[in-house]
């Protein structure tokens, strides 16, 4: 048995949540190197390198996955955020089981679904912080009326913004898998202006100074596990150390062969493209199935089957030859004639599966 001891460092899973409009985007542009996947749209007006927009659950997916397989793209990846993510994986689980919400499932069974769903998530995350990469999660904050069981009545309390059912809590999921929970609000004090006392005389509010919290109190949830003070400014400097001084070196990747050298060729000797004609090039054209030649996708494909497609160099003819394969349609009808219920159910919610359809027929090709 192989024993360690000592501190080890490591790339921190960071979670920063707060109300909206109080600068999470913004605070984690000082990461090191960031990389936003931005599931909302809010870092548009911000300079920072972003990934293609994630449109459904299974781009985001490969989206992680890339980073993964190339952990050179960034030193932080920002998840903004993780409210909205959650959104894609509730759409992901309503289309793949032909449900018309979360709740139409019963007994909790759609939220135990998001909560499974959302730890593949949370997993491929974890495998890019193996991969010498930080990772920050941004999440929106919401009152919740809270009750002690051990005690008479109830408080409001700020927690996460996801859902928080029964037996599927994604948001204590995230909570637990984070190393370092930061809660950021306006700090506002409240002052008596009449003289005759706060509980009883007009009161006003003061300040409105950011802050951000890393030790848990009944107001919220927060963490740290680097004795970070209870109360800091927002800005990032006070936790700037934690990433500066990492010295976790990734697991080195796995060269791939190098590529046989082709035969040594000059302009006088490159042969001249052979002519085509009739049948003959139409055959050519069908069996182009090359990113580089792939063909403009039409107009009225569903937007997030549309990512996906360009971003994996799918054609229609591909998608249309996979499902003709699987006799749920004739091999001539256009996606724009399929049922919009298989559309997200099946080419959306279980892209994966479609696309290594598509990459095995491309492989059986004899040309």
């Amino acid at each position: 048995m192989q024993i360690t001891r000592g501190k080890i460092a490591k790339p921190l899973k960071t979670v920063i949540y707060g109300p909206e409009g109080i600068g999470k985007t913004t605070f984690a542009t000082h990461f090191p190197d960031p990389l936003y996947c931005d599931t909302e749209g809010g870092s548009h007006n911000i300079d920072v390198a972003r990934t293609p927009v994630p449109t459904s659950w299974a781009m985001l997916l490969d989206i992680v996955k890339e980073v993964i397989a190339d952990p050179t793209l960034c030193r932080t990846f920002v998840l903004d955020t993780a409210d909205w993510a959650e959104r894609l994986c509730v759409k992901h689980i309503c289309d793949k089981y032909n449900q018309s919400g979360v709740e139409t499932f019963g007994y909790g069974k759609g939220y135990v679904y998001v909560y499974e769903e959302f730890g593949r998530l949370l997993d491929l995350l974890s495998t890019l912080i193996e991969r010498g990469v930080h990772v920050v999660v941004t999440a929106h904050a919401q009152l919740r009326k809270f009750e002690q069981p051990d005690e008479m009545g109830s408080y409001d309390r700020y927690e996460l913004k996801l859902s928080k059912k029964t037996g599927a809590q994604v948001a204590d999921m995230l909570k637990e898998w984070a190393d370092l929970l930061l809660f950021a609000n306006y700090k506002t004090l409240v002052v008596n202006v009449d003289g005759q006392g706060a509980t009883k005389g007009k009161n006003k509010a003061q300040g409105g100074q950011r802050v951000m919290y890393a030790t848990h109190t009944p107001s919220w949830d927060a963490k740290n596990r680097h004795g970070l003070p209870d109360e800091m400014p927002f800005d990032f400097k006070p936790i700037a150390h934690l990433f500066t001084s990492t010295t976790y070196t990734p697991p080195a990747p796995v060269p791939l062969p190098a590529p046989a050298s082709a035969p040594a060729t000059t302009p006088s000797a490159t042969p001249e493209p052979e002519v085509l004609e009739g049948d003959e090039a139409l055959a050519a054209m069908s069996s182009a199935s090359s990113p580089e030649l792939t063909p403009k996708l039409p107009d009225a494909l569903p937007q997030a089957l549309r990512d996906l497609m360009e971003k994996n160099g799918v054609t229609e003819q591909e998608i249309m030859f996979a499902v003709s394969g699987k006799g749920y349609y004739p091999g001539d009808t256009p996606i724009a004639n399929y049922d919009p219920a298989f559309v997200s159910g099946v080419l959306i919610a279980a892209w994966a599966q479609v696309y290594a359809m598509v990459k095995a027929n491309r492989a059986a090709t004899p040309f």
